[in-house]
């Protein structure tokens, strides 16, 4: 059995560039102990917009670009990338149709594990794309090493995942 944990767009803008918060520059340290001291595999996921990106429905409803490919705000935060030893799985929105290809290729999965950014919105998305194609699988979030828009709003999505039979651990 394989354990798996998945790093949630641990990324430069979400952290201290364009829609960066406190509570995410505290958690990073806490992020990089729960990656080096993780029994199994480890994947990221990294939010992906280019250009276009205020003429798309989401930055029509959230003007800030953000996450542009190249830019060092896309960039995985430096102290976590050196810990990466796979790639990076690029998502165009909230949730990601890829984490799913790649979680397919595993086999005998115990648990997975979400840790990252944003509480509120890409990692309650990807932990419920992931429960519905993988239902029986336990799901874990550790909320002391996630943060979300607010404080208010990281609480809110931790009990909506919570009734979602999502455990959610360290709150």
């Amino acid at each position: 059995m394989s354990k798996i944990l998945i790093v949630v767009d641990m990324q430069n803008d979400f952290i201290d560039g364009a829609l960066g918060t406190k509570e995410a520059v505290a958690i990073v340290p806490y992020v990089k102990n729960v990656i080096e001291n993780f029994d199994g595999k480890v994947f990221f996921t990294r939010d992906t917009h280019f250009e276009n990106y205020l003429q798309t429905q989401e930055g029509m409803n959230l003007p800030v670009p953000h996450c542009i490919k190249g830019t060092d705000g896309w960039q995985i935060r430096a102290e976590l990338d050196a810990l990466r030893t796979t790639d990076a799985i690029d998502k165009l929105t909230f949730g990601s149709s890829d984490l799913i290809e790649v979680l397919k290729k595993e086999t005998d999965i115990e648990s997975i594990t979400f840790v990252g950014l944003c509480t509120d919105i890409c990692v309650i998305s990807n932990a419920m794309v992931v429960k519905v194609f993988y239902p029986e699988i336990p799901l874990i979030v550790d909320a002391k090493a996630c943060a979300g828009v607010t404080p208010e709003s990281h609480k809110r999505a931790l009990e909506a995942m919570k009734i979602c039979q999502i455990k959610v651990i360290n709150e």
